[in-house]
């Protein structure tokens, strides 16, 4: 709230600039906007076709086109309607059209200085630039005077693009482009204009770039399908070639019959181990006798058998070469009839031993010796089959791998071809339908806007006054001076005794003021902060000891008020019936001493200790100095100044020093050595820097014999700021 407060007297400080520069602004302003020509809006829009499902195709993907690629072709768009080469066109139209019939605008000075013939000259280039659709070369002098006209008129790009705006409306299908100028037909030529350029251009644009597709996209269809073809001829002559009708169904043929081959040797080798196994069991039960009798027996019968097994497995080896076909099957079954009938022929022929009881055995054992037979021999002939069909197989596991290949080739390059198909035909579709950009809605001359001029004096006024108030917060922000003891004590962090205001006076009358001779307000408070200062002051003093106290004053620069000061604490002390001593011990400007008359001397007295036959009354003693560039202790030695100010001490109450400012370095604080307080005065309206701060730092770390600060000039609200004339204060 402080600083709000602060803020707000700043501003009614300043009221008069708050109110003088936003009426000044009004006014120029005004002058300035009075005579501000009517303005005439035109508006056209363009209806792209990108997002209007009314203006989509039955097999269009448009509609599932993203909003991100959506906003990047409207922005395109836009991008091509403010290029400068679109506009050139419409740059063209205008000068032509002010050229050939009634202008739009009246005619500038440079296009008046022009004679018929550079008209005529003119006109033609303008149109000539127009039907090719180039640019103005401005490194060309003609064609750079050309360029000067259509600025002269207004009509180059810049000033175009200042008076319009092209956008899109929200998410919607249209484009729109806004013109304003000072004639209602100048901007409905320039928005039509645009549309028509801009829309022909996208037109021819877009159908190049079709026919172009499609030509690209033909060409490379013809390709991809002489490549299919090739492919599919290399197929079929490497199949003629290695005579491959079928290669998957052959290969199936020979896995089938291998798998059938294998599960017939296995039975017939089981048959074998069965029939070997039964003849052995046979032969067990005949004696030798036995047998040598059936052989002698059936010696003839067995010859003919033998002869009809022998062809039975010649027949065998042909039924299983064929694949087991059924024609050598009968033939089998046949011959095996005829074995039987032989067999039984035997039998009845010839009787058994009379011996033996084993006809049947014997029969058994020859109908399974003949079974045994056939058996083995066909099992080495299915062995043999076997060997052939795995020797097929094998031949056909590299035709295998080069027909893949060709298949393989034949797919991808069918699907290449097949996709491009599809992309030709959508691109053949799409350039026989027309461009869906068109101007949805022409532009017609109009009305004028509502007139702005009130609105922009005010706004002027407005602005004028805020950017005044912004000024002074920047200044009020900016500003680190200290003008209240509130700041000091802030920055320094030490008390401040007390502050004295500035007065509107070119002299100050000290004894005038105890004596009620200025009755001012302005006098008033600053006799109440000198009491009120000898008060803090008096209270530091009395804590060091009863007798005589010695203060030395100070500043940080010259000029600060001190010697002001140091005579307004005396005669505080004098009103109160104390005797005080004030020594000049500013050697370098000894402004107390030439103010004072006085002729008791620093200088002397630290020599001899003579005070002069002094009254020692009640009242200021002042003790001067004759100036010179000197120290302290260059005019005496340290241990004679000590009893000096003894003896001083026992004379009076108070002894005030002067010394000089902070920035002398020793020439102060040599002083300052020698009093038991020291308290300095610090000029208002000012801001610390690096070399002030090594100052402070340096009184406040006095160890207690630092007291405090005086701020001096301070500025009261609503008074005069006139600086006093100290020249008499001691008078």
């Amino acid at each position: 709230m402080e600083e709000l407060k602060k803020f707000i007297d700043l501003l009614l400080r300043y009221k008069i600039v708050l109110i003088t520069v936003p009426l000044i602004t009004v006014m120029v302003t005004f002058y300035i906007v009075r005579n501000l020509p009517d303005v005439y809006p035109a508006q056209a829009q363009i209806a792209t076709g990108i997002v209007d499902e009314t203006q989509q195709m039955a097999l269009s993907e448009a509609s599932v086109l993203q909003e991100s690629r959506i906003n990047q072709k409207f922005i395109n768009m836009v991008q091509v309607m403010n290029s400068k080469s679109m506009i050139d066109l419409v740059s063209y139209k205008l000068i032509i059209h002010d050229l050939s019939s009634k202008p739009f605008r009246e005619p500038s000075e440079l296009l008046k200085t022009l004679n018929l013939e550079a008209k005529k000259h003119a006109l033609s280039v303008f149109k000539e630039k127009y039907n090719k659709k180039e640019g103005l070369n401005l490194r060309n002098d003609d064609e750079n005077g050309l360029h000067r006209i259509l600025g002269s008129m207004g009509y180059d790009y810049m000033s175009l693009m200042d008076d319009m705006l092209i956008y899109r409306a929200g998410t919607t299908d249209f484009i729109f482009i806004d013109f304003q100028s000072e004639n209602s037909e100048l901007s409905a030529f320039v928005v039509n204009t645009l549309s028509n350029e801009f829309t022909d251009y996208y037109t021819v644009l877009v159908k190049e770039n079709q026919r172009s597709s499609v030509n690209f996209l033909k060409n490379l269809l013809k390709i991809k399908s002489d490549t299919l073809q090739a492919r599919i001829s290399g197929l079929r002559e490497y199949k003629i070639e290695n005579r491959i009708l079928n290669l998957d169904e052959q290969s199936s043929q020979i896995y089938t019959q291998t798998a059938d081959y294998e599960l017939r040797i296995q039975q017939a080798e089981k048959d074998i181990v069965a029939l070997k196994g039964t003849i052995a069991n046979i032969d067990k039960r005949f004696d030798p006798a036995d047998r040598r009798y059936m052989e002698s027996t059936f010696t003839d019968i067995n010859q003919k058998i033998i002869g009809s097994k022998a062809l039975m497995n010649a027949l065998q080896d042909k039924y299983i070469q064929s694949d087991f076909d059924e024609r050598y099957k009968n033939s089998i079954d046949s011959l095996q009839r005829i074995v039987s009938a032989q067999i039984n022929s035997m039998s009845d022929k010839y009787t058994d031993n009379p011996l033996s009881s084993k006809t049947a055995l014997i029969q058994k054992k020859l109908d399974l010796q003949i079974e045994l037979d056939r058996t083995v021999y066909g099992l080495n002939s299915l062995k043999n089959q076997l060997a052939v069909m795995s020797k097929k197989f094998e031949q056909l596991v590299p035709h295998e791998a080069v027909i893949q290949s060709y298949e393989r080739d034949i797919q991808t390059g069918s699907e290449e071809y097949q996709d491009l198909l599809a992309q030709y035909n959508k691109v053949t579709m799409e350039a026989e339908f027309p461009v869906k950009l068109r101007q949805a809605q022409v532009a017609m001359p109009g009305l004028p806007l509502p007139s702005k001029k009130m609105l922009l004096v005010i706004i002027s006024g407005m602005l004028s006054g805020v950017f005044c108030v912004i000024i002074l917060f920047v200044m009020f922000f900016l500003d680190n001076r200290i003008r209240r003891p509130a700041d000091l004590v802030l920055l320094t962090k030490a008390p401040v005794l007390g502050y004295l205001n500035l007065v509107g006076k070119s002299t100050l009358d000290l004894k005038g003021i105890w004596k009620n001779l200025h009755g001012t307000a302005e006098m008033r408070e600053f006799k109440k902060q000198l009491r009120s200062t000898r008060f803090e002051v008096n209270r530091e003093l009395a804590r060091t000891s009863d007798r005589g106290q010695v203060l030395s004053i100070t500043s940080i620069s010259e000029g600060e008020g001190k010697t002001l000061i140091s005579a307004c604490i005396a005669y505080t002390y004098v009103m109160v019936n104390k005797k005080v001593l004030l020594i000049d011990g500013n050697f370098d400007n000894p402004s107390i001493t030439k103010n004072s008359n006085t002729k008791l001397f620093l200088e002397d007295f630290l020599h001899s200790g003579d005070l002069g036959g002094i009254n020692f009354n009640s009242g200021i003693m002042v003790m001067g100095n004759r100036g010179g560039d000197k120290s302290l202790l260059e005019v005496c030695d340290e241990e004679t100044i000590m009893e000096r100010l003894e003896q001083l001490r026992s004379h009076f109450d108070v002894i005030l020093v002067e010394t000089p400012p902070l920035d002398a370095l020793n020439k102060a604080k040599e002083w300052i050595l020698f009093t038991d307080k020291t308290l300095s005065v610090f000029e208002a309206d000012q801001t610390l820097n690096e070399v002030k701060n090594q100052h402070i730092n340096y009184l406040t770390t006095l160890n207690g014999q630092f007291i405090g600060w005086i701020l001096n000039k301070v500025k009261q609200q609503g008074k005069p700021e006139e600086r006093i004339d100290h020249a008499n204060v001691l008078e």
